[in-house]
């Protein structure tokens, strides 16, 4: 974990003290910022070190088969099910279950999840028999805690019960004071690796680096030095060198403001209509806001406000 960021340090400094708890844990931070390496040092630096860690990609498993791979079945739970499936939970019986995304899991998969967490026992599909484990729930999400409440992607009780530690990993462009340290610590790696002499960087090439806003985070980082190590002909990585767009060192004030002005009215859009659960007439209200000056910011964002009224249906 490399940065000397105060945001980060403070973030990086309760790991282990959370990896000590046995309670749930939810990391946050955008794509990229390190959620998936901090969710391995706390199993690593805990009681469970010894047991399993098993890890899964929410995102990655389609909504039919989300409850299957969490809980497994009994054989001729369905069609095609010709014997037992283990399911991750029991697969990490005495160690740590890391949900990746968790706010992907379809809300049918949330329900059944919700209730392990609360009495430690679930059923497998097809089956009558409660089965007991103890695990560990460590939990990432891409959102913030504030947008996926405002979403509705993970459920408001769900939320409650997992986010009881926390981690809030800053994103690369707010700490922008690590970007050389990291750029370096990435050189040494892919160095060691290519055998190629390489000294470092050139104060124009670190500059490129610090004015890029880094949407991919320290990944994206990493793939950017890594691919300049790998086609560099000479001692030294210049500008050039790295395979990133021109930009602008600084950003006019009146642009900062048009942004921050866009994204706050999004975010308070978000809020307003899950608080009146999808309901625009109360939601525009509560905003103070005509009805169909509401709707029109509904339509400029993008929003989906029958989204809201679909997630109190399923609560």
């Amino acid at each position: 974990m490399v940065g000397q960021n105060s945001a980060f340090l403070q973030e990086i400094h309760k790991i282990p003290r959370i990896a000590k708890c046995a309670s749930c844990v939810l990391i946050s931070g955008e794509t990229g910022t390190g959620k998936g390496v901090c969710a391995r040092l706390i199993h690593r630096l805990g009681d469970r070190a010894d047991k399993p860690l098993v890890a899964i990609n929410c995102g990655a498993i389609p909504s039919e088969l989300a409850e299957n791979e969490l809980f497994g079945h009994k054989n001729g739970a369905f069609t095609g099910a010709r014997a037992v499936k283990k399911g991750l939970i029991a697969a990490a019986e005495g160690g740590s279950l890391f949900l990746d995304e968790i706010d992907s899991l379809p809300h049918s998969a949330q329900v059944k999840l919700l209730r392990f967490l609360q009495e430690k026992t679930y059923r497998p599909l097809g089956s009558t028999k409660e089965c007991r484990a103890d695990v560990r729930i460590i939990a990432t999400s891409s959102l913030g805690p504030e947008e996926v409440l405002a979403t509705g992607r993970l459920r408001p009780d769900l939320y409650y019960r997992i986010n009881v530690l926390q981690l809030r990993l800053p994103p690369l462009r707010k700490r922008r004071e690590d970007i050389p340290l990291l750029a370096a610590h990435f050189l040494r790696a892919h160095f060691h690796e290519s055998e190629k002499r390489v000294k470092g960087f050139s104060s124009r090439a670190v500059q490129k680096l610090l004015f890029y806003d880094w949407p991919g985070n320290v990944r994206q980082l990493g793939h950017v030095i890594e691919r300049a190590v790998a086609h560099l002909q000479k001692e030294t990585i210049d500008a050039c060198d790295i395979g990133l767009p021109e930009v602008a060192p600084f950003e006019p004030l009146k642009d900062a403001k048009e942004r921050f002005v866009v994204d706050l009215e999004r975010r308070y859009i978000q809020q307003m209509l899950s608080l009146a659960q999808g309901n625009i007439s109360e939601a525009a209200r509560a905003a103070n806001k005509h009805r169909r000056a509401f709707w029109q910011l509904i339509r400029k964002h993008s929003i989906d406000a029958h989204h809201y009224r679909e997630i109190q249906a399923t609560g």
